[in-house]
């Protein structure tokens, strides 16, 4: 899109796969140094492909995270923006929310919420000390709606909506922006694992193939009538990055279809 990004250094964590994925791509693609986290192995077949640098992070251990900042503001020389778009689900159908057991809240809490509050926690001092950069936060409209499916979930998203609010506003005073982006109806593994727990609470007689289910979602649920891609995502990833947006900060921005409207 040539959003004069080229020079830049983003670092994706979350960037292995799906959106993530998409984000570094987008982020390469626009002449950025791309630093890429992930707790799966398949973070350095990524950042290979995307000419960048890869580290194994779980976001859920702090001192992992600082030793991972540490040595990607080492191998960069500077951090110019942050992207967390790690997202994972209890794997359960919490409808009604008693169904689930307290112990489904923490790993999904751990990695979320605090595992974001960890990597802000890292990169946001140096940022302000530079007095530039973005940090860019993947919430999803379930953090907006209190999405009934995933509660743990759907609260995780919420409090990094308002996390990302508090941050804009220690991190304005300094020119750091800081914004959360919510993906709607979009094919990742995790959007599937939802149906999957849906699938396994019903009898056989109300069961619905994952494609069918989705179908009737997004006609019920999304203006538009259609999936959103990771594509969608991305591209707004980047424009959040770009000084196209230098007056956006503290904003939740929904890509969603129109699943979302506030009134």
């Amino acid at each position: 899109m040539n959003l004069g990004l080229a020079g830049s250094v983003a670092v994706v964590v979350g960037g292995a796969r799906g959106l993530g994925r998409a984000i570094a791509s987008a982020f390469a693609d626009e002449g950025c140094q791309v630093g890429v986290w992930d707790v799966s192995a398949d973070v350095y077949a990524a950042a290979t492909e995307l000419c960048g640098t890869g580290w194994t992070v779980d976001v859920a251990d702090p001192a992992a995270v600082r030793v991972a900042a540490a040595e990607t503001w080492a191998k960069f020389g500077a951090v110019d923006h942050v992207v967390f778009a790690v997202g994972i689900g209890s794997g359960k159908f919490g409808f009604p929310f008693w169904e689930l057991d307290p112990a489904d809240w923490d790993r999904v809490l751990r990695v979320n919420l605090v595992g974001a509050a960890a990597v802000a926690h890292t990169f946001a001092p140096k940022l302000a000390e530079r007095r530039r950069g973005t940090m860019l936060f993947l919430s999803s409209v379930a953090g907006q709606n209190g999405s009934q499916t995933d509660p743990p979930y759907s609260a995780s998203k919420a409090g990094l909506i308002n996390f990302a609010q508090c941050a804009a506003k220690d991190l304005a005073p300094f020119g750091v922006r800081v914004n959360c982006l919510c993906p709607g109806m979009v094919k990742t593994p995790l959007n599937r694992s939802v149906w999957q727990a849906w699938w396994d609470r019903q009898p056989p007689d109300a069961r619905q193939e994952y494609d069918a289910w989705a179908a009737e979602k997004i006609a019920k649920l999304v203006p538009l009538n259609r999936w959103q891609t990771p594509e969608d995502i991305a591209a707004m990833a980047v424009f959040l990055a770009s000084d196209r947006a230098a007056n956006v900060t503290g904003q939740t921005v929904n890509v969603d279809g129109g699943y979302v409207m506030h009134w």
